[in-house]
Protein backbone atom coordinates (compact mmCIF):
# COMPACT_ATOMS: atom_id res chain seq x y z
CA UNK A 1 0.00 0.00 0.00
CA UNK A 2 1.11 3.55 -0.67
CA UNK A 3 -0.09 7.13 -0.56
CA UNK A 4 -0.38 8.89 -3.89
CA UNK A 5 0.82 12.34 -4.83
CA UNK A 6 -2.80 13.56 -4.70
CA UNK A 7 -3.05 12.62 -1.00
CA UNK A 8 0.25 14.37 -0.27
CA UNK A 9 -1.00 17.51 -2.03
CA UNK A 10 -4.21 17.56 0.01
CA UNK A 11 -2.20 17.09 3.21
CA UNK A 12 0.02 20.02 2.23
CA UNK A 13 -3.01 22.23 1.54
CA UNK A 14 -4.40 21.25 4.94
CA UNK A 15 -1.43 22.91 6.63
CA UNK A 16 -3.01 26.34 6.05
CA UNK A 17 -6.15 25.72 8.16
CA UNK A 18 -3.96 24.19 10.86
CA UNK A 19 -2.02 27.45 10.93
CA UNK A 20 -5.25 29.40 11.39
CA UNK A 21 -6.65 27.06 14.10
CA UNK A 22 -3.57 25.72 15.83
CA UNK A 23 -3.80 22.75 18.14
CA UNK A 24 -5.54 19.40 17.98
CA UNK A 25 -8.77 20.92 16.75
CA UNK A 26 -7.25 22.12 13.51
CA UNK A 27 -5.26 18.91 13.01
CA UNK A 28 -8.32 16.70 13.53
CA UNK A 29 -10.47 18.95 11.35
CA UNK A 30 -8.08 18.57 8.43
CA UNK A 31 -6.47 15.16 8.78
CA UNK A 32 -9.56 13.33 10.03
CA UNK A 33 -11.54 13.64 6.79
CA UNK A 34 -8.38 13.00 4.76
CA UNK A 35 -7.60 9.81 6.68
CA UNK A 36 -11.21 8.66 6.31
CA UNK A 37 -11.10 9.35 2.56
CA UNK A 38 -7.83 7.40 2.24
CA UNK A 39 -9.29 4.45 4.17
CA UNK A 40 -12.37 4.38 1.94
CA UNK A 41 -10.22 4.68 -1.16
CA UNK A 42 -8.04 1.79 -0.01
CA UNK A 43 -11.11 -0.36 0.70
CA UNK A 44 -12.56 0.32 -2.75
CA UNK A 45 -9.32 -0.41 -4.63
CA UNK A 46 -9.26 -3.81 -6.31
CA UNK A 47 -7.03 -6.36 -4.53
CA UNK A 48 -3.74 -7.05 -6.31
CA UNK A 49 -2.81 -10.47 -4.95
CA UNK A 50 -5.88 -12.15 -6.44
CA UNK A 51 -5.24 -10.95 -9.99
CA UNK A 52 -4.55 -13.59 -12.62
CA UNK A 53 -1.67 -12.91 -15.01
CA UNK A 54 -0.64 -14.92 -18.07
CA UNK A 55 1.74 -14.23 -20.94
CA UNK A 56 1.74 -14.89 -24.67
CA UNK A 57 3.61 -13.60 -27.68
CA UNK A 58 7.01 -13.99 -29.33
CA UNK A 59 9.47 -16.55 -28.02
CA UNK A 60 12.29 -15.89 -30.49
CA UNK A 61 13.21 -13.07 -32.86
CA UNK A 62 16.31 -11.92 -34.67
CA UNK A 63 18.44 -9.36 -32.89
CA UNK A 64 17.63 -6.58 -35.36
CA UNK A 65 13.88 -7.06 -34.86
CA UNK A 66 11.49 -6.24 -32.00
CA UNK A 67 9.55 -8.75 -29.92
CA UNK A 68 6.03 -8.29 -28.57
CA UNK A 69 5.01 -10.01 -25.34
CA UNK A 70 1.36 -9.74 -24.28
CA UNK A 71 0.37 -9.79 -20.61
CA UNK A 72 -3.25 -10.73 -19.87
CA UNK A 73 -4.59 -9.37 -16.57
CA UNK A 74 -7.73 -11.01 -15.15
CA UNK A 75 -9.70 -9.27 -12.38
CA UNK A 76 -11.70 -11.89 -10.41
CA UNK A 77 -12.84 -9.44 -7.71
CA UNK A 78 -16.10 -7.50 -7.57
CA UNK A 79 -14.33 -4.13 -7.75
CA UNK A 80 -12.97 -2.43 -10.87
CA UNK A 81 -9.21 -2.40 -11.26
CA UNK A 82 -7.64 0.98 -11.94
CA UNK A 83 -3.94 0.31 -12.09
CA UNK A 84 -0.50 1.19 -13.30
CA UNK A 85 1.65 -1.79 -14.27
CA UNK A 86 5.39 -2.23 -14.67
CA UNK A 87 6.55 -5.21 -16.73
CA UNK A 88 10.22 -5.56 -15.77
CA UNK A 89 12.83 -7.13 -18.08
CA UNK A 90 16.64 -7.02 -18.09
CA UNK A 91 18.10 -3.63 -19.13
CA UNK A 92 19.44 -5.02 -22.43
CA UNK A 93 15.85 -5.75 -23.51
CA UNK A 94 15.41 -2.12 -24.63
CA UNK A 95 17.35 0.56 -26.40
CA UNK A 96 19.01 2.92 -23.91
CA UNK A 97 16.58 5.51 -22.55
CA UNK A 98 13.38 3.76 -23.66
CA UNK A 99 12.84 1.40 -20.72
CA UNK A 100 10.48 3.64 -18.71
CA UNK A 101 8.01 4.28 -21.52
CA UNK A 102 8.16 0.71 -22.86
CA UNK A 103 7.70 -1.17 -19.58
CA UNK A 104 4.95 0.90 -17.89
CA UNK A 105 1.27 0.60 -18.74
CA UNK A 106 -2.03 2.05 -17.50
CA UNK A 107 -5.12 -0.17 -17.57
CA UNK A 108 -8.67 -0.43 -16.27
CA UNK A 109 -10.26 -3.87 -15.83
CA UNK A 110 -13.98 -4.13 -14.91
CA UNK A 111 -15.00 -6.78 -12.33
CA UNK A 112 -14.78 -10.34 -13.68
CA UNK A 113 -13.15 -9.29 -16.97
CA UNK A 114 -9.66 -9.32 -18.45
CA UNK A 115 -7.51 -6.91 -20.40
CA UNK A 116 -4.28 -7.25 -22.36
CA UNK A 117 -1.23 -5.02 -22.41
CA UNK A 118 1.64 -5.50 -24.86
CA UNK A 119 5.29 -4.86 -24.03
CA UNK A 120 7.53 -4.27 -27.03
CA UNK A 121 11.12 -5.41 -26.54
CA UNK A 122 13.96 -4.01 -28.65
CA UNK A 123 16.96 -6.02 -27.37
CA UNK A 124 20.55 -4.93 -27.88
CA UNK A 125 22.28 -8.30 -27.29
CA UNK A 126 21.91 -11.91 -28.35
CA UNK A 127 20.81 -14.62 -25.95
CA UNK A 128 17.85 -15.40 -23.72
CA UNK A 129 15.94 -12.60 -22.02
CA UNK A 130 13.88 -13.74 -19.02
CA UNK A 131 10.94 -11.74 -17.75
CA UNK A 132 11.40 -10.30 -14.26
CA UNK A 133 8.62 -9.30 -11.87
CA UNK A 134 5.32 -7.64 -12.79
CA UNK A 135 4.50 -4.89 -10.29
CA UNK A 136 0.89 -3.62 -10.16
CA UNK A 137 -0.35 -0.61 -8.25
CA UNK A 138 -4.15 -0.58 -7.85
CA UNK A 139 -5.84 2.78 -7.13
CA UNK A 140 -9.15 3.59 -5.49
CA UNK A 141 -11.77 5.82 -7.17
CA UNK A 142 -10.43 8.95 -5.42
CA UNK A 143 -6.81 8.26 -6.33
CA UNK A 144 -5.61 8.89 -2.76
CA UNK A 145 -4.41 5.47 -1.71
CA UNK A 146 -3.22 2.41 -3.60
CA UNK A 147 -2.56 -1.27 -3.13
CA UNK A 148 0.67 -2.64 -4.57
CA UNK A 149 1.79 -6.18 -5.26
CA UNK A 150 4.29 -8.14 -7.31
CA UNK A 151 3.69 -11.20 -9.47
CA UNK A 152 6.16 -13.55 -11.12
CA UNK A 153 5.02 -14.45 -14.64
CA UNK A 154 7.79 -16.46 -16.36
CA UNK A 155 8.55 -15.89 -20.04
CA UNK A 156 11.68 -16.17 -22.16
CA UNK A 157 12.48 -14.50 -25.45
CA UNK A 158 15.48 -15.84 -27.36
CA UNK A 159 17.36 -13.28 -29.44
CA UNK A 160 18.84 -14.98 -32.48
CA UNK A 161 21.85 -13.80 -34.50
CA UNK A 162 20.74 -11.17 -37.03
CA UNK A 163 22.24 -12.98 -40.08
CA UNK A 164 22.88 -9.74 -41.94
CA UNK A 165 25.03 -11.56 -44.51
CA UNK A 166 21.99 -13.28 -46.02
CA UNK A 167 21.94 -10.41 -48.55
CA UNK A 168 24.90 -12.17 -50.24
CA UNK A 169 23.09 -15.50 -50.57
CA UNK A 170 21.35 -14.90 -53.97
CA UNK A 171 24.63 -13.99 -55.70
CA UNK A 172 26.45 -16.99 -54.18
CA UNK A 173 23.64 -19.33 -55.22
CA UNK A 174 23.87 -17.95 -58.75
CA UNK A 175 27.59 -18.76 -58.73
CA UNK A 176 26.76 -22.23 -57.45
CA UNK A 177 24.36 -22.78 -60.34
CA UNK A 178 27.13 -21.79 -62.74
CA UNK A 179 29.40 -24.40 -61.17
CA UNK A 180 26.60 -26.90 -61.52
CA UNK A 181 26.12 -26.09 -65.21
CA UNK A 182 22.46 -25.22 -64.60
CA UNK A 183 22.46 -21.70 -66.01
CA UNK A 184 20.79 -20.75 -69.28
CA UNK A 185 24.23 -20.50 -70.88
CA UNK A 186 25.58 -23.75 -72.27
CA UNK A 187 28.55 -24.51 -70.05
CA UNK A 188 30.47 -27.50 -68.91
CA UNK A 189 30.21 -26.56 -65.29
CA UNK A 190 33.27 -26.44 -63.08
CA UNK A 191 32.68 -29.50 -60.94
CA UNK A 192 34.68 -32.69 -60.77
CA UNK A 193 31.95 -35.34 -60.49
CA UNK A 194 30.52 -36.88 -63.67
CA UNK A 195 26.84 -36.01 -64.04
CA UNK A 196 25.47 -37.12 -67.43
CA UNK A 197 25.97 -37.15 -71.19
CA UNK A 198 24.52 -34.67 -73.65
CA UNK A 199 24.81 -33.87 -77.32
CA UNK A 200 27.84 -31.87 -78.42
CA UNK A 201 27.25 -28.21 -79.32
CA UNK A 202 29.78 -25.88 -80.92
CA UNK A 203 31.98 -24.32 -78.28
CA UNK A 204 32.23 -27.38 -76.05
CA UNK A 205 35.69 -28.49 -74.99
CA UNK A 206 36.65 -31.40 -77.21
CA UNK A 207 38.42 -33.01 -74.25
CA UNK A 208 34.97 -33.73 -72.80
CA UNK A 209 33.85 -35.86 -75.76
CA UNK A 210 32.98 -39.41 -74.73
CA UNK A 211 34.14 -41.41 -77.76
CA UNK A 212 32.68 -44.69 -76.57
CA UNK A 213 29.24 -43.18 -76.10
CA UNK A 214 29.62 -41.39 -79.45
CA UNK A 215 30.33 -44.71 -81.17
CA UNK A 216 27.03 -46.11 -79.88
CA UNK A 217 24.90 -43.23 -81.10
CA UNK A 218 24.45 -41.11 -84.18
CA UNK A 219 25.63 -37.86 -82.56
CA UNK A 220 28.69 -36.72 -80.67
CA UNK A 221 28.26 -37.04 -76.88
CA UNK A 222 30.09 -35.00 -74.26
CA UNK A 223 30.41 -35.33 -70.52
CA UNK A 224 28.65 -32.92 -68.19
CA UNK A 225 30.01 -32.32 -64.75
CA UNK A 226 28.76 -31.10 -61.43
CA UNK A 227 30.43 -30.02 -58.21
CA UNK A 228 30.99 -32.55 -55.47
CA UNK A 229 27.92 -33.23 -53.37
CA UNK A 230 27.12 -34.85 -50.07
CA UNK A 231 30.38 -33.69 -48.55
CA UNK A 232 30.75 -33.02 -44.84
CA UNK A 233 31.50 -29.51 -43.58
CA UNK A 234 32.31 -28.84 -39.93
CA UNK A 235 32.09 -25.26 -38.71
CA UNK A 236 34.31 -24.80 -35.64
CA UNK A 237 33.81 -21.63 -33.60
CA UNK A 238 36.62 -20.73 -31.23
CA UNK A 239 34.77 -19.13 -28.29
CA UNK A 240 37.89 -18.43 -26.22
CA UNK A 241 39.46 -15.17 -25.13
CA UNK A 242 40.38 -13.89 -28.58
CA UNK A 243 36.76 -14.10 -29.78
CA UNK A 244 35.77 -11.49 -27.16
CA UNK A 245 37.77 -8.72 -28.82
CA UNK A 246 35.45 -6.06 -30.15
CA UNK A 247 35.54 -5.05 -33.79
CA UNK A 248 33.32 -2.03 -34.19
CA UNK A 249 30.28 -2.45 -31.96
CA UNK A 250 30.30 -6.24 -31.65
CA UNK A 251 32.66 -9.02 -30.53
CA UNK A 252 34.63 -10.97 -33.13
CA UNK A 253 32.47 -13.99 -32.30
CA UNK A 254 29.37 -12.27 -33.69
CA UNK A 255 31.10 -11.53 -37.01
CA UNK A 256 32.32 -15.13 -37.20
CA UNK A 257 28.80 -16.44 -36.58
CA UNK A 258 27.39 -14.26 -39.35
CA UNK A 259 29.93 -15.66 -41.81
CA UNK A 260 29.26 -19.21 -40.60
CA UNK A 261 25.52 -18.82 -41.19
CA UNK A 262 26.03 -17.68 -44.79
CA UNK A 263 28.38 -20.59 -45.46
CA UNK A 264 25.94 -23.04 -43.87
CA UNK A 265 23.04 -21.75 -45.96
CA UNK A 266 25.10 -22.00 -49.16
CA UNK A 267 26.54 -25.43 -48.40
CA UNK A 268 23.18 -26.94 -47.48
CA UNK A 269 21.74 -25.66 -50.79
CA UNK A 270 24.71 -27.26 -52.55
CA UNK A 271 23.82 -30.67 -51.11
CA UNK A 272 26.53 -30.82 -48.45
CA UNK A 273 26.06 -31.79 -44.80
CA UNK A 274 26.86 -29.08 -42.27
CA UNK A 275 27.67 -29.52 -38.57
CA UNK A 276 28.67 -26.99 -35.91
CA UNK A 277 31.12 -27.20 -33.01
CA UNK A 278 31.74 -24.33 -30.56
CA UNK A 279 34.69 -24.89 -28.24
CA UNK A 280 37.12 -23.13 -25.90
CA UNK A 281 38.04 -25.50 -23.08
CA UNK A 282 34.90 -27.57 -23.42
CA UNK A 283 32.13 -28.01 -25.95
CA UNK A 284 29.81 -25.00 -25.80
CA UNK A 285 27.52 -26.02 -28.65
CA UNK A 286 27.22 -29.02 -30.96
CA UNK A 287 24.86 -29.44 -33.90
CA UNK A 288 25.04 -32.68 -35.87
CA UNK A 289 23.11 -34.76 -38.37
CA UNK A 290 20.40 -32.24 -39.22
CA UNK A 291 18.25 -32.50 -42.32
CA UNK A 292 18.75 -29.84 -44.98
CA UNK A 293 15.71 -27.81 -43.92
CA UNK A 294 16.70 -28.00 -40.26
CA UNK A 295 20.35 -26.97 -40.61
CA UNK A 296 19.98 -23.19 -40.55
CA UNK A 297 17.31 -23.00 -37.78
CA UNK A 298 19.37 -25.40 -35.64
CA UNK A 299 22.56 -23.39 -36.10
CA UNK A 300 20.85 -20.09 -35.37
CA UNK A 301 19.27 -21.50 -32.21
CA UNK A 302 22.57 -22.96 -31.01
CA UNK A 303 24.46 -19.72 -31.67
CA UNK A 304 21.91 -17.51 -29.91
CA UNK A 305 23.23 -18.19 -26.41
CA UNK A 306 26.94 -18.42 -27.25
CA UNK A 307 29.15 -15.88 -25.50
CA UNK A 308 32.95 -15.52 -25.55
CA UNK A 309 34.71 -17.04 -22.56
CA UNK A 310 37.53 -14.98 -21.06
CA UNK A 311 40.03 -17.82 -20.99
CA UNK A 312 42.63 -19.23 -23.35
CA UNK A 313 41.30 -21.84 -25.75
CA UNK A 314 42.64 -25.37 -25.48
CA UNK A 315 43.92 -26.08 -29.00
CA UNK A 316 44.55 -29.77 -28.30
CA UNK A 317 41.07 -30.21 -26.90
CA UNK A 318 39.56 -28.32 -29.84
CA UNK A 319 41.44 -30.53 -32.31
CA UNK A 320 40.36 -33.70 -30.55
CA UNK A 321 36.72 -32.56 -30.47
CA UNK A 322 36.84 -31.71 -34.18
CA UNK A 323 38.29 -35.12 -35.05
CA UNK A 324 35.57 -36.85 -33.01
CA UNK A 325 32.87 -34.82 -34.72
CA UNK A 326 34.33 -35.41 -38.20
CA UNK A 327 35.68 -38.97 -38.28
CA UNK A 328 35.70 -39.04 -42.11
CA UNK A 329 37.31 -36.66 -44.55
CA UNK A 330 35.65 -33.26 -44.24
CA UNK A 331 36.10 -29.57 -44.81
CA UNK A 332 36.84 -28.07 -41.39
CA UNK A 333 36.21 -24.33 -41.27
CA UNK A 334 37.92 -22.93 -38.19
CA UNK A 335 36.83 -19.48 -37.04
CA UNK A 336 39.65 -18.14 -34.88
CA UNK A 337 42.22 -15.38 -34.67
CA UNK A 338 45.30 -14.78 -36.81
CA UNK A 339 47.21 -13.26 -33.90
CA UNK A 340 50.67 -14.76 -33.81
CA UNK A 341 50.98 -15.63 -30.11
CA UNK A 342 47.79 -17.71 -29.66
CA UNK A 343 48.34 -19.57 -32.94
CA UNK A 344 52.04 -20.31 -32.52
CA UNK A 345 51.58 -21.56 -28.95
CA UNK A 346 48.25 -23.31 -29.48
CA UNK A 347 47.06 -24.29 -32.95
CA UNK A 348 50.22 -24.63 -35.07
CA UNK A 349 51.74 -27.54 -33.07
CA UNK A 350 48.55 -29.63 -33.39
CA UNK A 351 47.53 -28.50 -36.88
CA UNK A 352 49.05 -31.54 -38.68
CA UNK A 353 46.48 -33.77 -36.94
CA UNK A 354 43.78 -31.92 -38.84
CA UNK A 355 45.47 -31.33 -42.19
CA UNK A 356 46.61 -34.94 -42.70
CA UNK A 357 43.00 -36.13 -42.74
CA UNK A 358 40.88 -33.09 -43.59
CA UNK A 359 40.81 -29.96 -45.71
CA UNK A 360 41.19 -27.02 -43.35
CA UNK A 361 39.99 -23.49 -43.99
CA UNK A 362 40.76 -20.81 -41.40
CA UNK A 363 38.55 -17.71 -41.27
CA UNK A 364 39.64 -14.73 -39.22
CA UNK A 365 37.98 -11.38 -38.51
CA UNK A 366 40.24 -8.43 -39.31
CA UNK A 367 39.84 -5.09 -37.59
CA UNK A 368 39.13 -2.31 -40.14
CA UNK A 369 40.46 0.25 -37.66
CA UNK A 370 43.96 -1.23 -38.13
CA UNK A 371 43.76 -0.58 -41.86
CA UNK A 372 42.68 3.01 -41.26
CA UNK A 373 45.52 3.52 -38.80
CA UNK A 374 48.04 2.21 -41.34
CA UNK A 375 47.12 4.99 -43.79
CA UNK A 376 47.02 7.78 -41.21
CA UNK A 377 49.42 10.71 -41.58
CA UNK A 378 49.56 14.36 -40.66
CA UNK A 379 50.87 14.32 -37.10
CA UNK A 380 53.51 12.61 -35.01
CA UNK A 381 50.87 10.59 -33.19
CA UNK A 382 49.32 9.46 -36.48
CA UNK A 383 52.70 8.37 -37.83
CA UNK A 384 53.38 6.27 -34.73
CA UNK A 385 49.90 4.73 -35.02
CA UNK A 386 50.56 3.93 -38.68
CA UNK A 387 53.84 2.24 -37.77
CA UNK A 388 52.13 0.13 -35.10
CA UNK A 389 49.36 -0.82 -37.53
CA UNK A 390 51.87 -1.79 -40.23
CA UNK A 391 53.72 -4.00 -37.74
CA UNK A 392 50.47 -5.70 -36.76
CA UNK A 393 49.54 -6.28 -40.41
CA UNK A 394 52.99 -7.71 -41.15
CA UNK A 395 52.76 -10.17 -38.26
CA UNK A 396 49.27 -11.15 -39.37
CA UNK A 397 50.45 -11.76 -42.95
CA UNK A 398 53.40 -13.81 -41.69
CA UNK A 399 51.11 -16.00 -39.61
CA UNK A 400 48.77 -16.49 -42.55
CA UNK A 401 51.70 -17.53 -44.73
CA UNK A 402 52.80 -20.10 -42.13
CA UNK A 403 49.32 -21.59 -42.23
CA UNK A 404 49.26 -21.69 -46.04
CA UNK A 405 52.60 -23.54 -46.11
CA UNK A 406 50.92 -26.18 -43.93
CA UNK A 407 48.10 -26.61 -46.44
CA UNK A 408 45.51 -24.38 -44.78
CA UNK A 409 43.35 -22.03 -46.84
CA UNK A 410 43.23 -18.67 -45.04
CA UNK A 411 40.47 -16.07 -45.33
CA UNK A 412 41.22 -12.84 -43.47
CA UNK A 413 38.70 -10.03 -43.93
CA UNK A 414 36.75 -7.36 -42.11
CA UNK A 415 33.33 -8.22 -40.60
CA UNK A 416 31.54 -6.76 -43.64
CA UNK A 417 33.66 -8.67 -46.17
CA UNK A 418 34.29 -11.94 -44.34
CA UNK A 419 30.98 -13.72 -45.16
CA UNK A 420 31.30 -13.09 -48.90
CA UNK A 421 35.02 -13.94 -48.97
CA UNK A 422 34.44 -17.17 -47.04
CA UNK A 423 31.62 -18.22 -49.38
CA UNK A 424 33.88 -17.56 -52.39
CA UNK A 425 36.65 -19.67 -50.84
CA UNK A 426 34.17 -22.53 -50.30
CA UNK A 427 32.97 -22.35 -53.92
CA UNK A 428 36.57 -22.36 -55.16
CA UNK A 429 37.40 -25.47 -53.14
CA UNK A 430 34.21 -27.10 -54.38
CA UNK A 431 35.01 -26.30 -58.01
CA UNK A 432 38.51 -27.70 -57.58
CA UNK A 433 37.24 -30.93 -56.03
CA UNK A 434 39.10 -30.38 -52.76
CA UNK A 435 36.23 -31.01 -50.37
Amino acid sequence: MALTGRAALLAALGAFPVGIWPGWTGILAVNGPLALACACDFALAAPVRRLGLTRSGDTSVRLSESAEVTLTVTNPSGRPLRARLRDAWPPSSWQPGTEVTASRHTLTVPPGERRRVTTRLCPTRRGDRHADRVTIRSYGPLGLFSRQGTHTVPWTVRLLPPFTSRKHLPSKLARLRELDGRTSVLSRGEGTEFDSLREYVPGDDTRNIDWRATARRSSVAVHTWRPERDRHILLVLDTGRTSAGRVGDAPRLDAAMDAALLLAALASRAGDRVDLLAYDRRVRALVQNRATREVLPSLVDAMATLEPELLESDARGLTAAALRTAPRRSLIVLFTTLDAAPLEEGLLPVLPRLTQRHTVLLASVADPHIARMATARGSTEAVYEAAAAATAQTERARTAEQLRRRGVTVVDATPEDLPSALADAYLSLKAAGRL
